[in-house]
């Protein structure tokens, strides 16, 4: 079932991803932001529900140029989804979703619209409930950053997304001004300072019971300090603090050094998510 916005979506779908927060956080704050005020996309955006005998069994997003998002559901339903989401949009960049989930939907795309269908970037999401301090703690001291760091903040989240594929920063300017809260917002971007800046962690997507963490970026020249480390457990012990249940983040799978760190200041795995990404024919040599 489409639904004419974000708030029509979240009256009927809320209830349904809440009961799988921290699985369904991406969703949740895509629609909540938009509902919230957010800049709406300048083409149509996309929420749609789907259900069986009168219940939600999935949910399928997209605010375009951005991928299409996918939670978790029948694979029997993907083939009227994929049809779906074809008279919203003539073709897509990729879909994100639970990996099978997002690989059959690959087919139904692909089949739909004569692409290609290749799988991407493979995630794991992380949810933390008490934290574990590490095991050698960093020196220096965390801070939270301010319109003074942008033209330092600007640089390393150019760098975050050259090195990784976790995130695509197609401002790095205007992020930095928004996440240090030059744009009159709060401020949602930490760095670990040990004489000087040595990283960066941002938390700057929340759900109703929970925050995920991200924009984690420590340059070249100061890793393997574990400043980044003692970051994210001081960031992570400050949300659960203040009232929240629960952290989220997501990591890059083909990164093991990631993986282990979360690991030990209590991070779990939760879900592995991929990404399929589509082209034409004609680019099979790229």
């Amino acid at each position: 079932m489409r639904h004419a916005g974000p708030r029509e979506f979240l009256d009927r779908a809320e209830p349904w991803l809440l009961r799988r927060e921290a699985e369904n956080n991406l969703v949740l704050y895509v629609a909540g932001s938009l509902v919230a005020g957010a800049p709406p996309s300048r083409r149509p955006v996309y929420f749609a529900t789907v259900e069986r005998d009168g219940d939600v069994v999935g949910c399928a997003f997209r605010t375009p140029p951005w991928k299409l998002g996918l939670t978790r559901m029948p694979l029997e339903t993907l083939p009227a989804l994929a049809c779906d989401v074809a008279e919203v949009y003539e073709e897509l960049p990729a879909a994100l979703g639970p990996n099978e989930v997002v690989r059959a939907f690959g087919e139904e795309w692909s089949a739909l619209r004569g692409v290609r269908a290749t799988p991407g970037l493979r995630q794991r999401i992380h949810l933390l409930a008490t934290v574990s301090a590490p095991s050698r703690p960093a020196p220096g001291a965390k801070r939270l950053a301010g319109p003074a760091d942008i033209p330092l903040l600007t640089r390393w989240l150019a760098a975050f997304t050259r090195e990784t594929a976790l995130d695509v920063v197609r401002d790095p300017d205007a992020l930095a001004r928004r996440l240090t809260g030059a744009d009159g917002g709060d401020p949602r971007l930490a760095l670990w300072v040990h004489g000087e800046p040595v990283a960066m962690a941002g938390f700057s997507a929340g759900t109703r019971h929970g925050v995920r963490i991200g924009h984690v970026y420590t340059p070249e020249e100061h890793r393997r300090n574990g400043y980044a480390t003692s970051l994210v457990a001081e960031m992570s012990r400050d949300v659960l603090d203040s009232g929240f249940d629960h952290c989220m983040l997501y990591t890059d799978l083909a990164n093991p050094t990631a993986n282990h760190i979360y690991h030990e200041i209590g991070y779990r795995p939760l879900q592995d998510v991929m990404d399929i990404e589509f082209a034409a024919p004609e680019d099979s040599s790229r």
